[in-house]
């Protein structure tokens, strides 16, 4: 990159945020583990933006009434009840992920506030039936220790779930109901964070204290970080929805790259003297005529159905628009996705391409009175679907003659991110009138103290005494939040050091080698172990069964390792095996103990079926009985 973190003045704040395991939502009696018992329902809603209680409109909020979709709740009334559905008050909050919370405040060294309020956080994207997300603070102050740096913690909060989206229409987005109102403590630190390694660390520090409560749900969507990243001279970047903590980095080490960039092309469009007011005056044109015979399938496919094609000068962009996996073009083009949800939009660096020729291109310019010094993006779709992108598209790349905006942004899989809509302003805050307050009383802070969990260093000492655990093992087991299931497991009669091993360094080499591993249910493990015990096949056999049974989820260990061939032969077969290749072999390693060598041919035969340990133990057994043990 050329340039430290420090230098460009990194500062990156986290939000760390873990659903809880409480017995019930934060504002209601529902079970917050999603069940099918009830009634299946289904409506639609529609929400606009509306002026605060100071008269002012959130412009995150004004951006998603300009979509104008609308919203299809479904649910299940085993599991969703009037309060997610925005027909019933809020109850009064859940005392139990309240101690949960104070629980954490402690362990971090936070104040506890003296009473909770409720306050209501305007979201306007459907996610949520009421138009706004219920949120407390509940402790402030604190910190964590990383590479021996203090990260202060500014707020520890508790807020309830949003609903999950099912699946995004062209004007509707269908959400389910059943996450809505799942309580979220949510850890905020300051931005104090210079570098991507620091960023990793502080979430990792702060994720392993969350475990430590012992009151938080494991699995995929359990868990997400947010990011608040800037750089000297830039605005603040929330990225939203980092769910893998490896990618926490990978999101950092992006939005370096994607605002230096930035950086570098406003200051080339200043260079040549580009303004806003240039980018502002252009006006975007129909070029429909000029490309409807175009043999592009992109432009074609649109001109058959009625389609237009619409293009727009940008002044002074000529070869700024173009580059790597970070370029001015995709954020124009994601930009104006954004607010219209129009796909077709290319812009001049790509041509010729999309099957535009470079006739076509020189055209192109013509039509739009572009220089050579000039870019141009052109958008395909229903004629004000046209209109409005390109409408975007000047406003973003006006933008880009400026400033570096302040914006939200999506994290995608390789720490890729995706703009997502403005910044919220501080009107989409205020005050919930449904809820009461609730005192932090002292006997409360007395119940926290008494029931305060055991350390995760305490805990990895009673793994590794209590069953042998190595201190690695101990804490990937931990760490990978595996703890709870190899305690299940234990019952199979396997060795606990195999059992850790296969939950944390197994199920990880084979999740590296994209097998869904997470289709693994405990039962199925369970059944597998219990084989191993009983000696139906061998402990190395681990890898191929685990991977067979995630790609064929209907299936069985059992029938696993029938179809691998990694069912064990009868013990007497085995016992007859080695017998006769201690007849037929030992006889030539008289000189040396041939219990390596004999021990290498089973291994090959039996790799998978039988445990190495009884191949070891008869193996010797039948050496001695000829005298040839040494």
């Amino acid at each position: 990159m050329g340039l430290s973190y420090r230098d460009i003045g990194l500062k990156v704040g986290l939000e760390v945020h873990r659903q809880l395991n409480t017995s019930h939502k934060l504002f209601c009696d529902c079970p917050t583990d999603p069940i099918e018992s009830g009634e299946k329902v289904e409506y639609v809603r529609r929400l606009r933006e509306a002026q605060s209680e100071l008269g002012e409109v959130d412009p995150a909020a004004r951006f998603e009434a300009r979509r104008a979709r609308a919203v299809v709740y479904r649910a299940d009334t085993g599991n969703v009840c009037l309060v997610e559905m925005d027909e019933e008050p809020p109850h009064q909050l859940n005392e139990e992920a309240l101690r949960i919370a104070l629980t954490f405040a402690r362990m971090v060294g936070a104040h506890p506030v003296d009473e909770v309020h409720v306050m209501r956080k305007i979201v306007i994207d459907g996610s949520n039936t009421t138009g706004f997300q219920r949120t407390c603070i509940v402790a402030t102050g604190g910190s964590v220790s990383i590479r021996g740096k203090e990260v202060p913690i500014q707020t520890i909060t508790l807020e309830e779930d949003a609903a999950r989206i099912l699946e995004v229409r062209e004007d509707s987005v269908v959400y389910d109901l059943s996450r809505l109102g799942v309580p979220l403590i949510e850890v905020s630190t300051a931005p104090v964070i210079e570098s991507p390694e620091e960023a990793l660390d502080a979430a990792a520090s702060i994720g392993r204290l969350l475990r430590a409560t012992q009151g938080v749900k494991r699995g995929i969507g359990s868990v997400r970080q947010d990011l608040n990243i800037s750089i000297s001279g830039g605005g603040l970047i929330e990225v939203k929805g980092v769910q893998e903590l490896e990618e926490v980095p990978k999101v950092v080490e992006y939005e370096v790259r994607r605002l230096l960039h930035l950086d570098k092309v406003r200051s080339e469009l200043k260079a040549r003297g580009v303004r806003a007011a240039d980018v502002l005056g252009e006006t975007e044109r129909d070029l429909t005529d000029l490309l409807s015979s175009s043999r592009s399938r992109l432009i074609s496919s649109w001109v058959v159905k009625g389609g237009r094609v619409m293009g727009v000068r940008l002044p002074g962009f000529g070869g700024l628009l173009g580059g790597g996996d970070v370029r001015l073009g995709k954020e124009l083009s994601d930009y104006a996705k954004a607010w219209t949800g129009i796909e077709g939009i290319i812009h001049s660096d790509e041509l010729p391409g999309y099957g535009l020729t470079s006739e076509e291109v020189v055209a192109i310019r013509t039509a739009l009175g572009a220089g050579e010094r000039d870019g141009f993006a052109i958008a395909v779709g229903p004629e004000r679907r046209c209109r409005e992108a390109l409408e975007s598209v000047i406003e973003r790349a006006a933008v880009a003659t400026e400033e570096l905006p302040e914006e939200t942004r999506g994290a995608k899989t390789g720490g890729v991110t995706i703009y997502l809509r403005p910044r919220p302003g501080a009107a989409r805050m205020y005050p919930e009138t449904d809820v009461p307050p609730t005192r932090v009383t002292r006997e409360l802070l007395e119940r926290v103290e008494r029931e305060m969990p055991p350390t995760l260093e305490e805990l990895a000492a009673d793994l590794g005494k209590r069953y042998g655990l190595s201190s690695q093992l101990a804490w990937e087991l931990i760490d990978t939040e595996a703890l709870e299931d190899f305690r299940k497991l234990l019952g199979t009669g396997v060795q606990p050091s195999f059992v850790a091993s296969l939950l944390t360094e197994t199920m990880k080499d084979l999740k590296r080698s994209g097998v869904r591993v997470e289709l693994i249910d405990l039962q199925r493990l369970n059944d597998y172990l219990r084989l191993i015990a009983e000696g139906r096949t061998a402990k190395e056999s681990a890898r191929e069964v685990l991977g067979y049974l995630a790609n064929n989820p209907n299936s069985s260990p059992l029938e696993a390792v029938q179809k691998l061939g990694l069912l064990a032969p009868r013990l007497e077969d085995v016992e007859r095996e080695v017998e006769e290749l201690v007849t037929r072999l030992a006889p030539k390693f008289q000189d040396k103990d041939p219990f390596g060598p004999l021990m290498g041919e089973l291994m090959r035969l039996y790799r998978g079926k039988v445990d190495g340990a009884v191949l070891s133990r008869i193996l010797r057994e039948k050496l001695k009985e000829r005298g040839v043990a040494r």
